[in-house]
């Protein structure tokens, strides 16, 4: 073992969990690939978990960066004005909003998923009144508390340490055979059902940590004509599934619906930088002067980057390469399961949000071991990790995307050659 990874491993609390799966010390990146001290070369099926939709180190972004910070640009300034806020929120009104005829104001709660996550609650509770929120099962939102309170994941909501209340679980599409939408209706019509009518639902429209589950339009669409009916506000979680990663810049474009509110972060700077924003519709932004904020919600760099990141969308070209590119990965995935039944494989997801569900316990796990051996990054999803989750780079090409995924057959052809037992 290197001298570095005895000192992370010696040093930082047992609480790290990714350096568990990639047992390296990366030294470089660059677009799809990563490289390890010992000069091994990867390919990044990871995505830093969807916060590099963009690949590392893009040359426009670091450009505008390195110029940016050799002016000596402002860094930090909370949420005192600077040019390159103004620059940001120009073009993302230019370059996003305007084109899906979106009117949204734009807060910026702190640098984090959970922290979007945390100030749309917030503002749910305040505009309605009402102190539940309806999340869904499987739905994973941030790890602060108020985030946590709406989170599936059982070994995720034991570590609050105290009970997590004020919510109500649902059923999410396809949870069960039936429709779920059904259900969750006749529980708010039900005055003797126990579950008042709550300030918003929360919904990922791509579960990523929870398995990879992809709710079909309709049920979108119905989930926002109930929202509609019963005043309650429609919260979209894209903090991971948003900036193309399901094919477009919002996840919930192909539906059709228009959320109340929308958290983003993850790949938002498009460069690794933390940011975060909460698209909130004109009318109900009632905040006070900082009611909700935070020490680092002015990250400039980020702003910087996140401007640059935003000639991607104006126009459609790289919207068309992502889908082409999605269908190339989708169908090898298909073809995964039918041509090694061993797997019990399922394939999950939408765009470049997708993997295989195995009912062979453990099977994912060892997939993603194995490939990581062979040279390629990804991880497990799942609240049994029992999804091998596929994050590549928006940008990668397709003949190296071609050569991830024969790197994933590799690895399943080498295991299946041991006794597989459910």
């Amino acid at each position: 073992m290197s001298k570095n990874l005895d000192i992370i491993n010696n040093s930082e609390s047992v609480v790290r969990s990714y350096i568990r799966n990639f047992p390296t010390v990366f030294t470089k990146a660059k677009g799809h690939k990563m490289w390890d001290e010992n000069g091994k070369e990867f390919i990044d099926f990871f995505s830093g978990a969807g916060a590099l939709n963009y690949g590392h180190n893009d040359d426009s972004m670091k450009e505008k960066l390195i110029e940016y910070i050799t002016k000596d640009g402002i860094t930090h300034s909370l949420d005192m004005a600077s040019d390159a806020k103004a620059d940001f929120l120009q073009k993302f009104n230019d370059v996003i909003l305007k084109p899906r005829d979106l009117d949204y104001k734009v807060m910026f709660p702190g640098p984090t998923g959970t922290n979007t996550v945390e100030s749309a609650l917030k503002l749910a509770r305040k505009v309605t009144g009402r102190t539940d929120i309806i999340s869904f099962t499987g739905g994973f939102h941030g790890m602060t508390i108020g985030a946590l309170s709406v989170t599936g994941n059982s070994m995720k909501r034991k570590g609050a340490g105290i009970p997590l209340q004020n919510t109500v679980t649902m059923a999410y599409d396809n949870y069960v055979d039936h429709d779920t939408l059904v259900y969750l209706e006749r529980f708010l019509d039900d005055s003797g059902s126990g579950v008042a009518i709550p300030a918003a639902m929360i919904v990922e429209t791509v579960q990523g940590e929870g398995g990879i589950n992809a709710a079909r339009f309709d049920w979108l669409q119905k989930i926002e004509q109930i929202c509609k009916r019963w005043g309650i506000l429609l919260i979209i979680d894209d903090v991971q599934a948003g900036i193309g990663r399901t094919g477009t810049f919002f996840s919930f474009e192909a539906a059709g619906i228009k959320p109340d509110i929308v958290c983003l972060s993850k790949s938002l700077s498009g460069y690794g930088l933390p940011l975060a924003v909460t698209l909130i519709k004109p009318e109900l932004d009632i905040w006070q002067p900082g009611e909700h904020n935070g020490t680092f919600r002015g990250n400039n760099h980020a702003f910087v980057t996140a401007t640059a990141a935003l000639d991607f969308w104006k126009n459609d070209n790289f919207e068309k390469e992502i889908h082409e590119k999605s269908e190339i990965i989708y169908s090898f995935l298909e073809h995964l399961v039918a041509d090694y039944p061993q797997l019990k494989g399922e394939v999950r997801g939408r765009g470049f949000m997708v993997g295989i569900a195995s009912e062979v316990e453990g099977f994912s796990g060892k997939i993603a071991a194995k490939a990581f051996e062979l040279g390629l990054i990804m991880e497990t999803a799942g609240p049994n990790d029992e999804v091998f989750k596929l994050f590549p780079p928006l940008t990668i090409p397709k003949d190296e995307l071609q050569r991830g995924l024969e790197i994933i057959e590799e690895s399943i052809k080498g295991l299946i050659k041991e006794p597989v037992t459910n």
